[in-house]
């Protein structure tokens, strides 16, 4: 059984999504479902971009029907020892071109790795 947490920063970029696509929630849903399964994903819609011993950070292409397309992106970490799943980022392709680095940097830092 996979274990789900978010950080404050993606819980308040999911909520402004969702005012714009109403089908966010039951896509976070279903993605949920997916990486239950197969946390490191399962096409070339997923890439590890950061791993450490304990943890891996992936980067995914976040399917929302509203979009009828794969325009948002998900940044999520899998700690497989824990079998836990941590939410950190999700975007618009259009609006931000990558991840916030910084952002990634801190939360690994935070880990204590």
């Amino acid at each position: 059984m996979m274990n789900f947490s978010e950080l404050p920063e993606f819980v308040k970029e999911y909520k402004r999504l969702a005012k714009k696509y109403r089908s966010i929630l039951s896509d976070l849903q279903e993605f949920k479902n997916v990486v239950s399964v197969v946390p490191l994903g399962n096409s070339k819609h997923f890439n590890i971009i950061i791993q450490t011993k304990s943890v891996k950070i992936i980067k995914a292409r976040f399917f929302c029907r509203y979009l009828k397309g794969s325009s948002l992106r998900i940044i999520y970490s899998y700690f497989e020892t824990k079998k836990r799943i941590e939410f950190i980022e999700m975007y618009f392709k259009g609006d931000k071109e990558n991840e916030d680095k910084k952002r990634m940097k801190q939360y690994v830092k935070s880990l204590d790795l």
